[in-house]
C-alpha cells in the first residue's frame, strides 16, 4: 500500500492548512496517510555558528526519515507576510544543510489556503518555483481562497469550481504516486 505523508507547513495547532492537507490526503483511496506535525521538529533558529558549535540537530534525521518512508507528500502552506512560515523555513534550512535533496524526488501536491480571498497564493508561487531545487517533484498545486467560506472538514471544498480544480490537481499527484509502483 502506498504511503502518503501530509502536513501543514506551520506550527499552529489550529492550522487551516493542516486541516486542508489532512482532508486532501483523505480523498485518496487505497493509501496509508500519516500526518507530520512541525512541532515535533522544533530546533534552534538556523545559523552557521550554531551548526559549527553543536552540529546538525537530531530532528533533521527524523524529518528526513519521515520523507524517505513516503511514496508521495501533500503539503499545505500557510502564508506569513507573503512567504513561508518561520517554523517551516527553519526546518527546511536545517534539513537542507544535511542534504540538498530534502524531498528525495518524491511526488508532491502543494496546497495553500488563507481566511482571505488571496488563498496564500504568494507562498504557493514561491514553493512551486523553489521546491524543485530541493528535489521535490511537484505534480500539482492548488490554492483555496476564503477558507472558512469554502471549506468544512465534514464536507470538504463547497465551491463546485474550486472543488473541480482541486480534483484535477489531486489526480495529477495520484497518477504520479501510482506510476512509481510500476517502476
Amino acid at each position: 500500500m502506498k504511503k502518503i505523508l501530509v502536513f501543514g507547513a506551520t506550527n499552529s495547532k489550529k492550522s487551516i492548512n493542516k486541516q486542508l492537507a489532512e482532508w486532501a490526503g483523505g480523498q485518496l483511496e487505497n493509501v496509508s496517510v500519516s500526518t507530520l506535525d512541525l512541532n515535533d521538529y522544533e530546533m534552534p533558529i538556523y545559523s552557521i555558528d550554531i551548526e559549527e558549535e553543536s552540529g546538525i540537530p537530531k530532528q533533521v534525521e527524523a524529518f528526513k526519515e519521515e520523507i524517505s518512508k513516503a511514496d508521495g507528500i501533500i503539503i499545505s502552506f500557510a502564508e506569513h507576510n507573503g512567504n513561508y512560515t518561520v517554523a517551516y523555513k527553519n526546518i527546511f534550512d536545517w534539513v537542507s544543510r544535511s542534504t540538498r535533496e530534502v524531498y528525495q524526488n518524491k511526488p508532491l501536491l502543494i496546497l495553500s489556503s488563507s481566511p482571505g480571498p488571496g488563498g496564500a497564493k504568494s507562498v504557493l508561487n514561491i514553493a512551486s518555483s523553489s521546491l524543485p531545487y530541493a528535489a521535490a517533484d511537484v505534480k500539482g498545486s492548488f490554492s483555496l481562497p476564503s477558507f472558512h467560506a469554502n471549506f468544512t472538514v465534514e464536507e470538504g471544498i463547497s465551491d463546485n469550481a474550486l472543488n473541480e480544480q482541486f480534483k484535477s490537481e489531486l489526480n495529477k499527484f495520484e497518477s504520479a504516486v501510482l506510476i512509481t509502483e510500476s517502476v
